[in-house]
């Protein structure tokens, strides 16, 4: 960054001012500080303070209190799944994802056994119903298609490019089922849970076995995670694993195979059937799409028609970290006085007409059998409001086991660097307040500047130039 530079100097002036309230040495404070997020954009942050007590005699070892830090505030990271938000605290639980899926395909860590390999193992999709034409781009194999070339109804001689905004897009927006989708994202989750209950059902019966006998000798487990397609619907990405009654240690009956469980998926996901609220959509039963995908996984290289632990792993965990977004709309709550400006903040005119469906059927006067279903607070999720990322109990470890051992690692860590305190005999006391979320203009203006600086030094010369 150049010394002679009025913009910059009238920048860092500006940052110092913003930063310094104290003493100029809080620059350097703040430098350390922002080092420790690892490039978060959305920092927590926090007032309080922390006292070391011995636990024997009542003694005060340390104490720590935010009034020493820049502005009276500590930095924590976000810890914000969304790429969009914050892609630092995304690409943490991105990895974090890859592992808890991984370790359920291949064992041998995280408590579970290296002999779970060997169980009947299937990726799956599953998709929503059609709700209109929508333009279409290259196929799987990126091979261009046309769109819509049909006889009756709205048609689309062109062929679109995978980059095509137009993808997605409904060809005829006005007889498009806007309500049916928003009904379809809305329940979505509900249609996952009845398809579980009905692939039990289905294995016990392709078994010769009651449901309660095949309680008793195979659990069903599962991981999934719900990706957004470019037209506004959710559909969902899973594992399936059969195992014994004891979970991944105990190993499912010999009649639990592959070709079985293949089977069963498929009759389960037509058999699903919820019904819906009459609101003049085409059709009150929601069900899942035709487009079904059960593939066998393998432990070996990557064959024909199949996928490997370590393929599926990185594609569940990749879009873990996406959300709506990336169907053309906010990555952010919608408010009233959004709807009228939407097209300003990027929203494309589908994903908009979305929003306000929501927003129309959110409202309790009009329709209140669909106040639990909270349409206006996840307007901007196009009215899906479940968790993007779930496994069932026995599938493998959790985010939260895998979050205390990061936790863990860095207080051994901690205690190592500062052996003056015996970790048996202390007692930490913690008081946190939440002071708000983000950097200030001042602060944003710098990180930006720094970051387009080569020099990967910079923050230690900034640090020792303005303290």
């Amino acid at each position: 960054m150049p010394v002679d530079d009025p913009i910059t100097d009238n920048l860092v002036g500006r940052v110092i001012r913003d930063l310094t309230r104290y003493s100029t040495r809080d620059l350097t404070r703040w430098i350390y500080q922002v080092q420790r997020l690892r490039g978060c954009r959305e920092p927590i942050r926090l007032t309080g303070e922390t006292l070391t007590v011995d636990s024997r005699t009542g003694e005060i070892l340390h104490r720590y209190s935010t009034r020493s830090e820049p502005h009276g505030q500590l930095l924590i990271r976000c810890g914000n799944r969304r790429a969009s938000r914050c892609p630092a605290c995304a690409e943490v639980y991105r990895r974090d994802t890859f592992h808890l899926i991984r370790a359920g395909l291949i064992g041998g860590s995280k408590g579970v056994p290296a002999t779970v390999r060997t169980h009947p193992r299937v990726f799956v999709t599953l998709t929503a119903p059609s709700f209109g034409p929508v333009h279409r781009g290259p196929d799987k194999t990126g091979r261009s298609q046309l769109c819509h070339p049909r006889r009756t109804g709205p048609t689309c001689f062109k062929r679109h490019a995978a980059d095509d905004p137009r993808i997605g897009q409904p060809i005829d927006p006005d007889t498009y089922d806007y309500v049916g989708q928003v009904l379809w994202n809305a329940y979505a989750p509900d249609l996952w849970r009845r398809f579980t209950i009905y692939l039990r059902r289905h294995l016990a019966a392709s078994a010769g076995l009651r449901c309660k006998d095949f309680d008793r000798s195979v659990r069903v487990s599962f991981a999934k995670v719900a990706e957004y397609q470019r037209r506004g619907v959710v559909h969902f990405h899973a594992v399936i694993r059969l195992d014994g009654p004891d979970g991944p240690a105990s190993p499912p009956p010999g009649w639990a195979t592959v070709h079985v469980l293949e089977a069963a998926i498929r009759s389960a996901a037509a058999a699903v059937r919820l019904p819906a609220p009459d609101l003049g959509q085409p059709n009150r039963d929601l069900t899942w799409g035709e487009q079904i995908d059960v593939r066998p996984i393998t432990s070996g290289e990557l064959g024909d028609g199949e996928v490997t632990e370590q393929a599926v792993a990185g594609y569940i965990a990749k879009y873990a970290t996406k959300a709506a977004e990336a169907s053309g709309t906010l990555d952010r709550r919608v408010r009233s006085h959004d709807l009228t400006r939407l097209a300003e903040q990027g929203v494309t005119e589908h994903a908009a007409r979305l929003i306000r469906t929501c927003w129309d059927l959110g409202d309790p006067a009009s329709h209140p059998e669909l106040v639990p279903l909270r349409l206006r607070q996840w307007a901007h999720m196009l009215g899906f409001r479940g968790h993007f990322s779930t496994r069932s109990r026995a599938y493998s470890t959790t985010l939260t086991a895998l979050r205390q051992a990061r936790a863990d690692y860095r207080q051994a860590q901690s205690c190592e660097a500062s052996s003056s305190f015996d970790s048996d005999t202390t007692l930490v006391l913690a008081h946190w307040r939440f002071a708000g979320q983000g950097y200030t203009p001042g602060e944003s203006a710098l990180i930006n500047s720094l970051i387009c600086d080569p020099d990967p030094h910079l923050f230690a010369r900034e640090g020792e130039r303005y303290s």
